[in-house]
């Protein structure tokens, strides 16, 4: 995919109606929202997705973040959340891809690949076409408690550069990106979005001076 220059801005683990609200004012073009996870920050209850998925407007992606491996139940959870993006953190061992969108017509299914070596490459092109969005996060699915996201670690930026010139989709770029380092990630990869997570909390919550440095210094990255 060409260089993006102006990446959406997704911030993750949104916890409540309130930082939903602060994210979209401070300029965000999407919002995880999390479900159930092994590890890892920002998981809400499914009441807390729904009304949230509810409340945003439609310009908004909404992503449900899902470590489900069968497509059933991932379907069972969609159908009740009502968000219009689906995120799998993990590998489908039950269904595939394809048969998801086919029975979500109309919702985007974002797959995460956490970027661990080389073969993240072949990963993310194997994918691509059953796909609308690869996100490439810091995580690492063969530890005892799964790893699925959140680490607040950056990973191997020269991989996900390599991935974004390889496909024609579009890639997000998670893992321990914050306004000290937004700069670098966007000159680095050029993806066509960035996720953020604890790189704009303190604390666990959300804050605004850290999403105004973060935004600030995406303006500045274009000049």
């Amino acid at each position: 995919m060409d260089k993006v220059l102006n990446p959406r801005i997704k911030i993750c683990c949104i916890n409540s109606l309130t930082e939903a609200k602060i994210a979209i004012k401070m300029g965000a073009s999407a919002l995880g929202l999390v479900s159930e996870m092994p590890s890892g920050p920002g998981v809400i209850s499914m009441e807390t997705i729904k009304l949230i998925a509810a409340s945003v407007p439609p310009p908004i992606a909404t992503f449900l973040l899902t470590s489900k491996q069968n497509i059933n139940v991932i379907i069972k959870q969609h159908n009740y959340c009502r968000t219009n993006t689906i995120q799998i953190c993990d590998d489908l061992m039950i269904g595939t891809h394809k048969n998801l969108k086919e029975a979500l017509p109309g919702i985007a299914i974002v797959q995460v690949i956490h970027v661990n070596g080389d073969e993240s490459i072949t990963e993310a092109l194997e994918i691509q076409n059953d796909v609308d969005a690869i996100l490439l996060d810091s995580g690492n699915q063969s530890q005892q408690i799964k790893e699925l996201g959140g680490t607040g670690r950056t990973h191997n930026w020269e991989i996900s550069c390599k991935i974004r010139k390889k496909l024609d989709i579009p890639i997000f770029l998670a893992g321990g990106i914050k306004p000290d380092n937004i700069a670098q990630a966007i000159d680095q990869v050029h993806p066509f979005g960035i996720d953020l997570c604890s790189g704009v909390r303190t604390d666990g919550k959300l804050n605004e001076i850290k999403l105004q440095q973060l935004f600030s210094n995406i303006e500045r990255s274009k000049k």
